[in-house]
Parts: C-alpha cells; sequence; structure tokens
C-alpha cells in the first residue's frame, strides 16, 4: 500500500512539475510547487498503523516532534479526509468539467480510484489514532515555564482532534537536597514552583517525574532504569487516564455539543456551522466536526467554556440554516 501510494502520487508530482515547465518555472522550483501536502504525514502514520495492525511490535510508541509539527502531524488524516471527501462527492457534471483539469495530471485518471482507496485507509487510521483503547498520548514537560505553556497548548490541539491523553511525563525533574551551591539553591526553588503548577494545572491527569539525570540516557539498560523510576511496578502501555468524549444532550428544546478543550480563552476560539459541519479554529489549526443528524438542520445559538469544555447551543433555525459563531 505504501509503495503503491508513493508511486502513485509520484506520478502525480511528475505530471504537475512538467506542466509547471512548461509555464516558465525552472526544474528546482517546479518540483518544490509539486509536492503533495501532508502526504508524507500521511504516510508515516500509515506505517505507523500498519506495524501496529500486523502484530510486529507489542507497542508502537512515538517520540513526537515540538507541537506544531505535531499537531500538523496528527491533523493531517481529518484534513485529507475532507478534501477527499469533496473530490468523491463531485457530481457527473462537475466531474466532466474538471476531466480535463484530471487529465492534464493523471492522463490515465486513476487519481479518482487511489483518492478514494487512500480515503478508506485513512479513515481507518484516523479512527485508531482516536480509539482510547488501543491509542493514548502523553506530553513530555520540563518544570520551565515556556515548556508548560507549549504543552497546555499541545494539550489543548490534541483535545481539539479528539485524541485521548492519559497522563503527563514531568521530565528533568531536580531531586531534593542539602544543595551548598547558591545556584543549585535558587535553580531547585524555582523548578518546585513549576513542577507544583504542572501537577495543579494538568490534574486530574496522572504526572509521572523523571529525575534530572547529569548524563544523557542512551541504551537499553539505561532506558530500562529510567522506567523502573518513573513507573515503577506497574505497566506503562496500559491506559492510565480517559477524561471527557465529545457528546451531545439535550436540555429542554435545546441540543448542547460538548467539546473538552482545557487552556483556552474564549476570544481565540472561531466556530462556523454549515449543514451538517461544525468548523472550529484556534489560532492557525482547525478541525471539522461532523455533527449528528439531529443538529445538521439546527442552528448554533451559544457557545461558552463550562469546567474546561467547549458547550455549544443548537436550536431550531429561524430563516437561515449557515451560521458563525464568534
Amino acid at each position: 500500500m505504501l509503495d503503491e501510494m508513493r508511486n502513485g502520487w509520484g506520478k502525480v508530482q511528475e505530471s504537475m512539475s512538467k506542466m509547471l515547465r512548461k509555464r516558465g518555472f525552472d526544474m528546482v522550483m517546479s518540483e518544490e510547487l509539486a509536492l503533495i501536502p501532508g502526504m508524507d504525514e500521511i504516510v508515516s502514520l500509515l506505517n505507523i498503523y500498519r506495524n501496529a495492525r500486523d502484530g510486529n511490535f507489542e507497542v508502537v510508541i512515538i517520540d513526537a516532534a515540538p507541537t506544531g509539527e505535531t499537531v500538523r502531524l496528527l491533523s493531517m488524516p481529518d484534513t485529507f479526509q475532507w478534501y477527499a471527501g469533496r473530490i468523491m462527492n463531485l457530481n457527473s457534471g462537475t466531474l466532466n468539467l474538471a476531466r480535463p483539469l484530471i487529465k492534464a495530471f493523471m492522463p490515465s485518471g486513476e487519481i479518482l480510484e487511489m483518492v478514494q482507496l487512500l480515503s478508506e485507509r485513512v479513515k481507518v487510521l484516523r479512527e485508531v489514532l482516536g480509539n482510547p483503547d488501543i491509542s493514548s498520548y502523553r506530553p513530555v514537560v520540563n518544570p520551565e515555564r515556556m515548556v508548560i505553556k507549549e504543552a497546555l497548548r499541545a494539550e489543548t490541539y490534541l483535545a481539539l482532534f479528539g485524541y485521548p491523553i492519559d497522563g503527563v511525563v514531568c521530565n528533568r525533574v531536580i531531586q531534593p537536597g542539602n544543595y551548598a551551591d547558591a545556584f543549585m539553591q535558587d535553580l531547585y526553588r524555582n523548578q518546585e514552583k513549576q513542577r507544583s503548577q504542572i501537577h495543579a494545572t494538568f490534574a486530574p491527569l496522572p504526572i509521572w517525574e523523571a529525575p534530572y539525570y547529569s548524563h544523557e540516557i542512551l541504551g537499553i539498560p539505561q532506558l530500562g532504569r529510567l522506567a523502573q523510576e518513573i513507573f515503577g511496578d506497574t505497566d506503562p502501555t496500559r491506559v492510565f487516564y480517559r477524561g471527557a468524549i465529545q457528546e451531545v444532550t439535550r436540555e429542554g428544546d435545546t441540543y448542547v455539543l460538548r467539546l473538552p478543550l482545557p487552556h483556552v480563552e474564549m476570544d481565540k476560539v472561531v466556530m462556523t456551522k454549515k449543514g451538517d459541519e461544525m468548523i472550529v479554529e484556534i489560532g492557525n489549526f482547525k478541525r471539522d466536526i461532523t455533527l449528528p443528524a439531529v443538529l445538521a438542520n439546527q442552528e448554533a445559538t451559544v457557545a461558552r467554556f463550562v469546567n474546561k469544555a467547549l458547550e455549544i447551543h443548537f436550536a431550531a433555525p429561524d430563516t437561515s440554516t449557515s451560521s458563525e459563531v464568534a
């Protein structure tokens, strides 16, 4: 499957690159512009899923990149599904109009079949990534102010896309001691303040602490000792916490969609409802949420934060079926 994807999308990129060169772009620029956004991320995620599915490993652990890159990686299934859905839902008239353009990129017309096949695989992948019985996410945070802020941002975006967090690792914790050096005394006191903030901010998630070592942790024996220090005799692969999930409830004549979004201010969130879709935007990231059928014809009337969750209230519309809440 991965080889098929690389070969197939490679043909698309090659055709796009040739077309751009005919328009006057040089070879390097045309190849850069022809890159399919997000395909590397999709291939990487599918490769991870394949290893987990085939049973080659008991557990697949991903040491992810900083928040921005990780969110981009994890948002790719949703982004791809959105575009794939638009392509596959083209009616026959629109498709006939678009066929000359499609042929310019893929003369054989196999791009639509590839999009459909890949869409099916990505849909299964997305279900696995968001299944709390199979997958879990654990931010690693040092007891430093900026790192804590970054970890809170990671928690927000993971919640936005419905990825289950079951714990937090507090890394590089200086152990208590009678430090004679004034620098170490100040460092320990400052870190203790940030460590307390981590425990208070991320509650009720379980928090494990990894001590600050004077050397880099290398090799399986040292990793084993670190694991024993953090988890003791507890199985680190089990799910430690199951938090609130996206849910719809009814209150009188209105419905309420509840989406856990910790550490976000209301004025940072923009929501747009179109038919059976609710688009939630926070900064540069957005998520398209497919609403239950009961909410498709409802209008979003009120949005507010309650207990670290975004609550969107829906009611029967007066005259329109599209609304925006900011």
